[in-house]
């Protein structure tokens, strides 16, 4: 049996480590990234939680283009191609650094997103995502993503605020984007873990912790 979240020595697993919490919006990635900084630090462990897109003062403002409801007609390619823009940014200026003195960088999205939303959602090809993404990270991809993994109905249940341009498509939008970030990692087992969401967030985070204690231990 693996021991509980709190039992973990994260000491020992997260230092230079990069780890993104991805899904589709209303999982709760952002509330689990908060309880894992938190045991991070609590562990001795400097941390260094981003947030996508943003995490930089230029990242905050492609942000606030994507996400601004009044900007409908963006096509898709334009979306993936913003969101790359602010990932390159934020890989040059905080992540990268952050690795480089051997803290754990714990990441609020990334490619995975941009594979989920614009590639299965949004008809952009793989291949296409994958090479500019791969020019926008300079090669840095995570050593492990965790797919919070919750159904639409039960997504849209925890939304309480305004919604974005992105959140406000339509369900079958939505179904596509679930649908993709399974499909990843069915595709890349040994790089994904998938987490059922739709627990109380103890219980998630409990077999977070345990999912991610087993696949970083062993890299």
């Amino acid at each position: 049996m693996s021991p509980p979240a709190t039992q973990i020595a994260w000491a020992s697993i997260l230092p230079g480590r990069f780890v993104v919490f991805d899904g589709p919006d209303g999982s709760g990635k952002s509330t689990q990234l908060r309880s894992l900084a938190k045991a991070a630090r609590d562990a001795g462990v400097e941390t260094v939680e981003v947030r996508e897109p943003g995490g930089t003062a230029i990242g905050e403002k492609i942000r606030e283009v994507l996400l601004d409801p009044a900007n409908c007609e963006m096509v898709t390619r334009c979306e993936m191609l913003l969101y790359m823009a602010s990932r390159a940014q934020l890989v040059e200026e905080r992540i990268l650094p952050a690795l480089q003195r051997g803290a754990f960088v714990l990441a609020d999205r990334f490619i995975s997103s941009t594979l989920a939303y614009q590639g299965s959602a949004g008809g952009v090809s793989v291949k296409d995502i994958l090479a500019v993404g791969d020019i926008a990270i300079g090669g840095r991809w995570p050593d492990l993503v965790c797919i919070f993994d919750v159904d639409w109905t039960t997504a849209q249940s925890r939304m309480t605020r305004s919604l974005d341009r992105m959140e406000q498509k339509d369900a079958a939008y939505h179904g596509r984007v679930r649908s993709g970030y399974l499909d990843q990692a069915r595709a890349k087992p040994s790089q994904y873990l998938v987490i059922d969401s739709t627990a109380l967030p103890q219980v998630v985070f409990d077999a977070l912790a345990q999912g991610m204690q087993e696949r970083l231990s062993v890299k």
